[in-house]
């Protein structure tokens, strides 16, 4: 049976539900894709709440179209490297962080145009604190966002349109294969997904997490900065899903699409709220209760619900008092402690 806090306020609530501002229903599902018994009513909705209403995913491929129509160098100019064209890509990947992660961080952090309404972590961002640069997590969050992760962002998008100009990647066009040109969008959120979760594990291995993940792992609470706040190296990782496309042939909107989606929702997703509220009734998903529980335990919850890795290896917290019965549990097996 699900339970929202909202509605069954604070009377009652266990011991896990207490340390949360806001706690969505729950239990937390998994995409319907890879649920049993079959559910074809929750399938549809699941592709509805993602491509068909106001969601992320149908923004981004409105972004991607203009961008690609309006302010992407052709494959001809990108066949040589030159200043000028990466300099245009590094601009506009600029502008969207700053246009989407800054206005997400005023409406809901600065102007607080909401309140606190579905906010899940009641604590205010960190203004101070050793372990951030600058010694400010929102300024520790623009430093490694803005520097390293857009220049990132820029040189996989200017190799593989590098790359595609000249034959070395695949090109797939409209007139191909017009049916397989619009499922690759539907499938780049799932590849994306099954990525992310064995990238994650990896970079929690504790010899890459001590040197690389931990600078991610700063902000035990999150806000719109905190998405793309890694180290370089983790950078490197995390856009490397890209590379899929030097086999698996792509359009350049499909490769604006993915990198766009992996930059973009990494703000979105680490909003620290649910939704965002408009006449009283949340309009746009925005964060995930499922991923802001990573931040705070850590050792749960790697991938994200697209596809459902946690589940099959045990690190799933579906958000209930029983499942966090079984996370610390899990987690004092790990640490060895009595």
């Amino acid at each position: 049976m699900q339970q929202s806090d909202n509605a069954a306020g604070q009377t009652g609530k266990g011991a896990f539900a207490r340390q949360w501002h806001h706690r969505p229903p729950v239990p937390i599902k998994v995409s319907p894709f890879f649920s049993w018994p079959v559910d074809p009513l929750r399938m549809i909705r699941w592709i509805a709440d993602r491509w068909v209403n106001i969601a992320e995913n149908s923004i981004l491929v409105v972004i991607a179209y203009v961008s690609w129509r309006w302010v992407q160098p052709s494959l001809e100019e990108t066949k040589t490297f030159a200043i000028g064209w990466v300099a245009e890509i590094y601009i506009r990947n600029l502008v969207l962080l700053l246009a989407v992660a800054g206005g997400l961080h005023l409406y809901f952090y600065v102007w607080k145009r909401q309140g606190e309404r579905l906010r899940f972590d009641g604590r205010d961002l960190a203004r101070a604190g050793r372990s951030f640069t600058f010694k400010n997590q929102v300024l520790d969050n623009m430093f490694w966002s803005l520097g390293s992760g857009v220049a990132m962002w820029t040189a996989y998008e200017a190799v593989m349109f590098w790359a595609m100009a000249n034959g070395y990647a695949p090109v797939l066009a409209w007139s191909a294969n017009p049916v397989w040109f619009v499922v690759l969008f539907l499938l780049t959120p799932v590849w994306i997904s099954f990525h992310f979760y064995w990238i994650h594990r990896l970079i929690h291995w504790p010899p890459l997490y001590k040197t690389v993940h931990a600078l991610h792992h700063r902000n035990t609470n999150v806000g719109p900065w905190s998405g793309l706040s890694m180290h370089p190296v983790e950078h490197l990782i995390f856009f490397s899903s890209i590379l899929i496309h030097f086999l698996l042939a792509a359009h350049p909107i499909h490769i604006l699409f993915h990198m766009q989606h992996q930059a973009l929702t990494a703000a979105t997703s680490h909003t620290g709220f649910e939704g965002l509220v408009v006449k009283d009734k949340s309009r746009l998903a925005l964060g995930t209760f499922h991923h802001q529980m990573h931040h705070r335990y850590f050792e749960c919850n790697y991938g994200n619900l697209e596809m459902p890795w946690d589940k099959w290896f045990g690190s799933f917290h579906d958000g209930t008092e029983g499942s966090h019965e079984k996370f610390k549990e899990r987690r004092r097996r790990m640490t060895g402690a009595a």
